[in-house]
């Protein structure tokens, strides 16, 4: 299974069996929120365990005070009755006091447990002299009080707290031997006691370090499973196929923008419920519902949405193969494909038209070549001389049609060399109109001297070729038809080359295409050379644009300065 299925499979498990009832997030700012919240979480849940505590120390306290009062043979209070039932009174107090300083959380929650716990210790001490010592069994409400305190405070300080307990119930047991005549000290049962205090503290440690290990671990797997969420939810955005995810109850749990596009459809109007099956185009509706009857079989089929007009290729692969927990639905745009299918076949087809140009090469330079010897004849009429000059003038257009698809075919690399602009253009201009057999004077030139430029001599010509072969065309051929400037921009950056003719100019239709290749609006043209201009200028860092502010055709070429 493939990283992007095996992602897609791991959101959809995510969205149909969550972990919690709250939906995953989706950015980084949700996650750090999130983990935030637990941790606070956490801190109130501790609060609401202490305040707990508080209320059990309440109930105890009322409990002795009962049993103490109405019942005289329970051994509390037997050697000093009233000093036992002033303590429980003043425990009882002591469990207000504490439930309102929990209430309003007043201190820290590491202070507030210093603080009852050892009031629990010293209160249960005065009760255990006051009843007898070890014998009454006061002393085990001590063991509960440790092991709260162990659990709330995660451990922290909790052989601490026994430690003290251990001190108080050997120094209650030393007090009462010497303040009691008939009392005889426990001192085996206080070790033993003592023994138990320590034990359940550490148990109490133990138990605290696991659950943080534990709170540790479902917190680094939350921010893992969080990220993977972002990330399987950024793939199932970007996928090039449209995905629906339903569940078992007809709800769609989760779709991307694409599925949404081609469905016209809007799941954020439907926040606070899901999206139904039933809610979907008919013609959808009708092929999913033919699929529920075969649950666990995967399904594919070609369908038009009428809503979108999108021919649609619909697979529907259930998630698992043995119980009915949801499908994944997949829309897959056929114009995609069938746009991917026509660049395969443009691809192609300009492969064989370089082969069949590069082939007709040698037939035409062989038609070429005879058409001049026969021009040599002197034996020729005057009507087979037109019709000679209409040969060699078809041939050369055709080998100049052919040389345009052959460099059409290949990817121009440039070699850059330091250019003195004003000379170039100059001496350009004198082989064109030389070339061309037109007067100097349809040209305006003016420039920059003595300004360097980057740029391949050899690219620059051809551009200026095309360029001003196409303003010669078009423009009237009068003095100063055709003008050309070369400038620099405001923040002395760029070399700017303007080229603008006089002729008619394109309409704002044609000036969106005047760059593909194969567009042309002269019947003698190949489409190619504006095409190949901008190929040249790309492989120099130049940008040629058209300017559209202007009466006439006006192109500028922006190339970089030497300072």
């Amino acid at each position: 299974m493939s990283i992007k299925k095996l992602n897609l499979v791991n959101t959809v498990t995510a969205y149909l069996f969550p972990i919690s009832s709250e939906k995953p997030n989706h950015s980084k700012n949700n996650t750090l929120l999130s983990l935030e919240l637990s941790e606070s979480n956490h801190s109130e849940q501790r609060w609401r365990l202490l305040q707990y505590f508080c209320i059990y120390r309440l109930l105890i306290g009322c409990a002795l005070i009962l049993v103490a009062w109405n019942f005289n043979q329970t051994g509390f209070g037997v050697y000093r009755y009233m000093p036992f039932i002033h303590t429980v009174a003043g425990y009882v107090l002591f469990s207000c006091l504490c439930i309102g300083l929990t209430r309003f959380r007043f201190s820290t929650l590491d202070w507030q447990l210093f603080f009852q716990i050892c009031g629990d210790i010293l209160f249960f001490a005065f009760m255990l002299y006051t009843s007898g010592g070890i014998q009454s069994g006061l002393g085990g409400l001590a063991l509960i009080s440790l092991a709260v305190a162990g659990l709330i405070g995660r451990g922290r300080m909790a052989l601490f707290f026994s430690s003290i307990a251990t001190i108080s119930l050997l120094l209650q047991e030393v007090y009462a031997s010497i303040t009691i005549t008939s009392y005889s000290a426990q001192y085996t049962q206080a070790g033993l006691l003592s023994m138990a205090y320590f034990a359940v503290a550490w148990l109490a440690q133990q138990l605290a370090k696991t659950t943080l290990q534990s709170e540790k671990l479902a917190k680094e797997r939350g921010v893992d499973l969080a990220n993977m969420s972002q990330v399987n939810q950024l793939i199932i955005q970007e996928l090039t196929e449209g995905i629906l995810v339903v569940d078992e109850d007809e709800n769609i749990r989760q779709s991307n923008a694409l599925a949404e596009t081609m469905l016209n459809i809007d799941l954020s109007s439907h926040r606070a419920n899901f999206l139904k099956i039933s809610e979907l185009p008919p013609e959808l509706v009708h092929l999913i519902s033919n699929w529920q009857k075969k649950w666990n079989v995967g399904h594919t089929e070609v369908l038009r949405i009428t809503c979108t007009n999108t021919l649609t290729h619909v697979r529907w692969v259930p998630i698992q193969s043995t119980t009915r927990n949801g499908a994944v639905i997949f829309l897959e745009d056929m114009s995609r494909l069938e746009a991917q299918l026509q660049q395969l076949k443009l691809a192609a087809l300009g492969r064989l038209t370089a082969n069949i140009a590069h082939e007709i090469r040698n037939p035409l330079s062989a038609i070429n070549h005879a058409t001049e010897l026969l021009q040599e004849n002197d034996n020729v009429t005057s009507s087979d001389t037109r019709l000679m000059h209409i040969i060699s003038d078809n041939t050369r257009r055709l080998n100049k049609i052919v040389q345009d698809i052959l460099q059409l075919n290949r990817k121009p690399t440039s070699n850059p060399i330091v250019i003195n602009g004003y000379l170039f253009i100059e001496n350009f201009l004198d082989e064109f109109c030389l070339g061309k057999r037109i007067n100097r004077n349809i040209f305006s030139f003016n420039g920059i001297r003595n300004h360097q430029i980057t740029f391949d001599s050899d690219h620059l010509n051809q551009i200026l070729w095309n360029l001003c072969s196409n303003a010669l065309r078009y423009c009237t051929q009068q003095e100063n038809s055709i003008r050309i400037n070369l400038s620099i921009d405001a923040q002395k950056n760029n070399t700017i080359l303007d080229i603008i003719d006089d002729g008619a100019g394109l309409d704002v239709q044609k000036r969106k295409q005047i760059f593909e290749p194969f567009y042309t609006t002269s019947s003698k043209g190949t489409g190619l050379g504006l095409f190949i201009v901008r190929e040249l200028c790309e492989a120099n860092h130049a940008v040629i644009e058209f300017i559209e502010n202007s009466a006439g055709a006006h192109f500028r070429i922006k190339c970089n300065t030497i300072q």
